[in-house]
């Protein structure tokens, strides 16, 4: 990546301090059109925008939307969270045609995850988006982590490392950006750094040998965008998370591990950066510390908090709590990448390519299934629900219910939330084949409980695993999908319907 040469900005040159406290910002906000506060200020400098699953409706809709952005400044980055999977803001309203990491992973077929990634790309750049805050490449090696989950392409690490790899090369194929997360890794922490921050302790050669591997598989990939995790790893920095650690980002991330594309934060609006530190200190902290682009919008959505941090970094740039210099090359950073995503163009499509069914493909590939397999007549299906996690969010369906109910007729379901038990779901069944949907039931004990019942009282009962499957098939079909996808849920109603 080439570096576009600092300028001296100093105190006659105001103006450009201005506009590099801009550039390094990607704030999000409300609405399926750009409103006039956010067009103003990619006019005076703004070089990145952040896209949610409230700012789009359609394709149509966020191509009209990047289109408008470009008119302010063609070489905006157009930035959005889309893994496909579980977390999806494409397709936010109905699921992602696409499997998520673990999926993949499950697969294990490195040129599937290429396609795959290669396709979503091609359909995000469509719409004019250049930037994915993707893939995630922590390896899950906490089984009880909170966040992370199926978004990780699984436990093994050599694993995680050739399937991120992949992911980058397919995604920028198509000419959008990656943004590998989180690093230094967030595979190994019970806690979600949306609400509080986690800590890892584990030692240096665990580390380096666990959760590094996948980040320099993907530096040597090419990743054009690395993401910081809001995690405390001690044994690299005690004090402060690793989106404010100059050991951690310019130290490991820079010097040993030789990156020289650009460090995004995690959203700073999360709690455990927002209730430590708050978010206009923490900014500063970050690009301080070696951060290039400061994430923030997913909740802080509006013009005042441009201005906050704007004026936040240009202030401890007066006070000499910032460097100019440091502050000059972060902005730098992110308009080369600017630049980058302009002039890319995707490869092309390979003769018969099988883009178009791709997702679904990955999907059915990717079930694991055990017990008999025989169809189902008019089954009730009973979805046991926990909270979602804040990444994923509630507004996006999932499980089994609609895609059974379109292949077999007479289908009738119900949700069941945290709490919930067996005979709830027993007595609105009625006398009709039970199946049983559940995500990460090994992290609900009331999930585990109620579906043990079932099975018990109902040895016919047909079990769903969404999550990443930890306990032992049960009931007399066992279907774990590695993901909650609506194609994922597609795969595993076409085995339920006895169609595969």
């Amino acid at each position: 990546m080439t570096i576009l040469a600092h300028r001296t900005t100093g105190s006659g040159s105001d103006d450009g301090l201005t506009r590099d406290a801009l550039a390094v910002l990607q704030p999000g906000f409300e609405g399926t059109t750009a409103p006039s506060w956010l067009l103003r200020q990619v006019g005076e400098g703004l070089t990145a925008v952040g896209l949610f699953g409230r700012n789009i409706a359609s394709p149509e809709q966020l191509a009209a939307l990047t289109a408008q952005l470009r008119r302010e400044r063609d070489d905006v980055l157009v930035a959005i969270d889309e893994e496909g999977g579980d977390v999806t803001r494409l397709e936010v309203r109905g699921g992602s045609s696409f499997p998520g990491n673990l999926a993949l992973g499950a697969v294990d077929d490195t040129e599937l995850t290429r396609e795959v990634a290669r396709e979503l790309g091609r359909r995000l750049a469509e719409c004019g988006v250049n930037l994915n805050w993707a893939p995630s490449a922590d390896v899950n090696s906490n089984p009880d982590n909170p966040v992370i989950g199926v978004r990780s392409f699984g436990a093994d690490t050599r694993l995680a490392a050739r399937h991120t790899a992949a992911y980058v090369e397919g995604l920028q194929a198509a000419g959008v950006a990656a943004c590998t997360k989180h690093f230094p890794g967030h595979g190994d922490t019970n806690v979600d750094s949306h609400h509080a921050l986690p800590r890892i302790d584990v030692d240096l050669d665990t580390l380096q040998a666990r959760e590094l591997v996948p980040f320099k598989a993907a530096i040597e990939a090419g990743t054009k965008a690395v993401m910081s995790a809001h995690i405390l790893v001690s044994v690299l920095d005690p004090t402060r998370p690793a989106t404010l650690s100059p050991q951690i980002l310019t130290g490991l991330l820079r010097k040993e591990l030789g990156y020289e594309g650009l460090i995004v934060t995690d959203g700073m609006e999360m709690n455990a950066i927002a209730g430590t530190y708050g978010i206009e200190r923490g900014s500063v902290l970050a690009i301080a510390a070696g951060a290039d682009a400061i994430c923030v919008g997913g909740g802080l959505a509006d013009e005042v908090t441009v201005l906050r941090l704007r004026d936040a970094l240009v202030a401890a740039v007066r006070e000499g709590a910032l460097p100019e210099e440091r502050l000059a090359d972060a902005a730098d950073r992110v308009r080369a990448l600017a630049g980058w995503a302009r002039r890319a163009r995707p490869d092309a499509q390979p003769e018969g390519s099988r883009a178009s069914g791709i997702g679904l493909e990955a999907a059915r590939r990717a079930l694991a299934v055990s017990g008999e397999r025989a169809p189902v007549a008019a089954p009730y299906v009973a979805t046991l629900a926990p909270v979602a996690n804040i990444a994923v969010g509630d507004e996006t369906p999932w499980g089994v219910a609609a895609e059974l109910a379109a292949l077999v007729p007479g289908t009738v379901s119900g949700v069941f939330p945290e709490g919930s038990a067996a005979g709830d779901v027993l007595a609105a069944a009625g006398e009709r084949t039970v199946v049983a949907v559940v995500r990460d039931a090994h992290r609900h004990p009331w999930m585990t409980e109620a579906l043990d019942a079932l099975v018990a009282a109902r040895p016919d009962t047909v079990v769903v695993e969404m999550g990443v499957p930890r306990a032992e098939p049960r009931g007399s079909l066992y279907v774990a999908t590695h993901g909650a996808s609506r194609v994922c849920g597609r795969a595993a109603a076409e085995v339920i319907a006895g169609l595969r």
